[in-house]
């Protein structure tokens, strides 16, 4: 197993922690809510202040080049991830590709907003609260690894071999935050703001250096030098017996 995966694995079990941590803040101390409101976020501390710090450096990651730590299928935007391969870019097909992809994941998001309007609904006509709302983005929270390492319906979808090529791979702070905006405040609105940012780098970068997103200009992304090995099909693959 990867160091990445065992990663995203350990993810996986500390949001979980996470949203049953939220889950029991919501009856035990709601009080721990009132930094939702307004400019409330300045007046006292709150646990929820720990969360916002780490979604924050989440994002702060996607929207700055690193080397390490962070999983290729999210940096391969920058340039120190991009390995051109030896042989010439076909450009027109590079263009196809990225007009293909593009024209699915807005598709994409398409339902997603659908899906967060009708939250949104309910919201406006009282059905749900403020914390419903939190909660809705920590169980997104929580989804993100279980795309990643057990079954993605958005790789359905758009019909990609594996996070590391997916086109929406930076995508997911955007729709994990995406009900906030709904109940508005310094908390929510902050993070849906960076979360803006980060779609914006990644969407500007696709359309700036749309080489740096496919397997057949960036030979980092091909599943012969994946070193990430977050795909299961991928591991499945390397341990085939060769014919």
């Amino acid at each position: 197993m990867s160091k990445t995966r065992k990663n995203y694995i350990a993810r996986l079990v500390g949001r979980c922690l996470i949203l049953i941590a939220c889950c029991v803040l919501c009856f035990a101390a709601p009080g721990e809510f009132e930094v939702l409101e307004g400019l409330r976020f300045f007046r006292r501390f709150s646990a929820l202040h720990l969360l916002w710090v780490i979604w924050v450096i989440d994002m702060f990651q996607q929207i700055i080049p690193i080397k390490n730590k962070v999983p290729l299928g999210s940096q391969k935007l920058f340039a120190n991830r991009f390995r051109p391969i030896r042989e010439k870019i076909n450009h027109e097909s590079l263009r196809r590709y990225i007009q293909t992809t593009s024209r699915t994941a807005y598709k994409v998001m398409l339902l997603w907003v659908a899906l967060i309007a009708a939250i949104g609904a309910l919201y406006l006509f009282g059905v749900i609260d403020k914390k419903a709302l939190f909660l809705i983005s920590v169980l997104f929270y929580v989804c993100d690894p279980i795309c990643v390492l057990i079954w993605c319906p958005f790789r359905l979808l758009m019909k990609t071999r594996c996070c590391t090529t997916c086109r929406i791979f930076n995508w997911d702070h955007l729709m994990m935050f995406s009900p906030l905006i709904f109940m508005g405040g310094f908390y929510a609105l902050s993070l849906a703001a960076m979360a803006v940012l980060a779609f914006g780098t990644w969407e500007l970068c696709i359309l700036i250096y749309p080489e740096r997103f496919w397997d057949q200009s960036n030979a980092a992304l091909k599943c012969s030098e994946c070193t990430d090995k977050l795909c299961t099909q991928y591991c499945q693959k390397l341990r085939s017996p060769t014919p």
